[in-house]
């Protein structure tokens, strides 16, 4: 069994407000730093054997702080990027409100894709696609793996065999940890949207 510890990225000023996507030059805030340095702390006890982290700042600056409270070095890994959002990138959510292809979205995530971006069912396929080898890869150990949301969110529906459709039912908050044990063939979701004080 290997244990997958999801990570959502730590706080940034943009949460809430308009959709960072892969914009570069979005890093944590100043209490994003804390809840990072926090969480590295919650989770250097659980002894994990590897750290990998999205290529965007925000999740490579919170990978990097588990990484050395770890005594170890994070790992960029391409699938474990942020949705490339096209056209929607650094947009706020009031503008997305008037864009009727936002509503579909929200609703109907299963067929939507954003202009001239990646669909979340392409998303689903590189993250479990990435979780599947590196559970194959770390077989009896834990793993850290720090991502975005969305895409985090899309992993966890595959696990729990839940529609794309549905993933507005729950949330993923910035500096949270989802659970997954994983076999050959098996997983079992046992956390979603732990969060450290």
């Amino acid at each position: 069994m290997t244990t997958l510890l999801l990570v959502r990225h730590a706080d940034h000023d943009l949460v809430g407000k308009a959709l960072a996507g892969r914009n570069r030059a979005v890093g944590l805030n100043e209490a994003g730093g804390r809840q990072a340095q926090a969480l590295a702390r919650k989770l250097s006890a659980l002894s994990p054997a590897a750290v990998f982290t999205s290529p965007q700042p925000r999740a490579e600056a919170t990978g990097c702080a588990i990484a050395t409270a770890c005594g170890m070095n994070a790992r960029c890994e391409p699938a474990l990027d942020e949705i490339d959002f096209g056209d929607w990138t650094g947009r706020t959510f009031r503008e997305l409100a008037n864009d009727p292809h936002w509503q579909t979205w929200v609703d109907r995530r299963s067929i939507a894709r954003p202009p001239n971006g990646e669909s979340l069912r392409e998303v689903q396929l590189r993250i479990v696609g990435c979780l599947t080898g590196l559970t194959a890869a770390y077989p009896e150990q834990t793993i850290v793996l720090v991502s975005h949301a969305d895409v985090l969110k899309a992993a966890l529906a595959h696990y729990l065999r839940s529609s794309l459709d549905e993933l507005e039912r729950f949330d993923l908050a910035p500096g949270s940890v989802s659970i997954v044990a994983a076999g050959a063939g098996w997983a079992q979701v046992r956390l979603v949207n732990g969060t450290i004080d």
